[in-house]
């Protein structure tokens, strides 16, 4: 579903009280929703919510897109060569620390931070689930 354009979805997110049906004809209308839904859970976290913004878009995209079809190849290919380095301890550049690229360490503190998030949210979960 919703593997091609255009296509019609109901939105996740409420407008004027109710939740619309859409025509999608691009990534840019994707895009244009996933923005609704960044603006919707900074709302709710300025009420005293803590959601996470990552975590409400990919609980929800699925629901109005295909993952798949707004997925940026070259952030792919980070991620694949954050796991490969991390998994044989190696640089994923020529060089030592010093030498990697000031955007790639950028990347890489961004990475680790969501990986341990996902780690901490598994383990709460499953306390939560062992206790019922």
């Amino acid at each position: 579903m919703y593997h091609e354009y255009p296509y019609k979805a109901q939105i996740p997110v409420l407008i004027e009280g109710k939740y619309t049906t859409r025509t999608f004809t691009s990534n840019d209308d994707v895009w244009d929703v996933i923005r609704l839904i960044i603006d919707e859970t900074k709302e709710e976290n300025k009420k005293g919510r803590s959601f996470n913004i990552a975590g409400s878009v990919m609980a929800q995209l699925p629901f109005f897109a295909c993952p798949n079809m707004i997925i940026d190849n070259k952030a792919q290919q980070d991620i694949s060569r954050f796991m490969y380095a991390r998994q044989f301890k190696i640089s994923p550049y020529k060089g030592s620390y010093g030498d990697q690229p000031k955007k790639w360490v950028e990347k890489s503190f961004l990475l680790t931070n969501l990986i341990e998030k996902e780690k901490a949210k598994v383990i709460k979960d499953g306390r939560k689930y062992s206790k019922n």
